[in-house]
């Protein structure tokens, strides 16, 4: 293997790494501790 192919190997990894953390980071900001959804909460409950 040449250094280039080691080189996208890395690359390819760690954009998997930070696609998946973002789509988990956007996921679980939709949840309250509780498990429920924000956006379907009602707005006078706290």
């Amino acid at each position: 293997m040449s250094i280039g192919d080691i080189v996208y190997i890395i690359v390819a990894i760690l954009f998997s790494i930070m696609t998946f953390a973002i789509i988990r980071g956007n996921f679980q900001r939709k949840f309250d501790s509780d498990g429920n959804r924000l956006d379907l909460k009602d707005k006078e409950e706290d």
